[in-house]
């Protein structure tokens, strides 16, 4: 059965014009994307942001804007009977950032990984530089599309 598998991601970019990540281990492969998830029965997509900034870092959000909506067939990467489509909003934080902050990708402590062993997947954030960041900063398909956008657009 075909269905959709819709996904929304923030955008936030702090006063040292530094774009916020997150690393991920997740079913044995490492990722690097925007922050956020997917969207649930019943909710909106700002509601879905909101609540991810919250589960993922306990940091209350504003949406300040759309950037973007995929526009493109994108089969996804864990399940192939499901297309993703991803919805990208600025962010700003209404509190200080107060998880760990890594300085380099994929630098998982032993905390997180003991959640790996438990639940199969682990993820960290860090800031990478405006300068330092670009397409290839990012791994998945529609996140390198909004990565090239954000870089024009700035």
């Amino acid at each position: 059965m075909k269905s959709f598998n819709i996904r929304v991601y923030g955008i936030l970019i702090n006063e040292r014009q530094q774009v916020l990540v997150s690393d991920e281990f997740i079913r044995g492969s490492y990722i690097t994307k925007f922050c956020g998830g997917g969207l649930e029965i019943g909710e909106g997509t700002i509601d879905c942001l909101k609540r991810e900034f919250m589960e993922e870092m306990n940091l209350p959000v504003e949406i300040t804007g759309h950037l973007y909506t995929t526009d493109f067939y994108q089969q996804s990467a864990f399940n192939p009977d499901h297309q993703i489509i991803s919805i990208y909003y600025y962010v700003q934080a209404l509190a200080p950032i107060k998880v760990p902050l890594r300085d380099t990708a994929f630098d998982f402590d032993d905390a997180q990984m003991r959640v790996y062993s438990e639940t199969g997947e682990t993820e960290t954030f860090r800031f990478v530089h405006w300068d330092d960041f670009h397409e290839e900063t990012m791994t998945l398909p529609i996140d390198k599309v909004v990565a090239g956008i954000l870089k024009q657009s700035k």
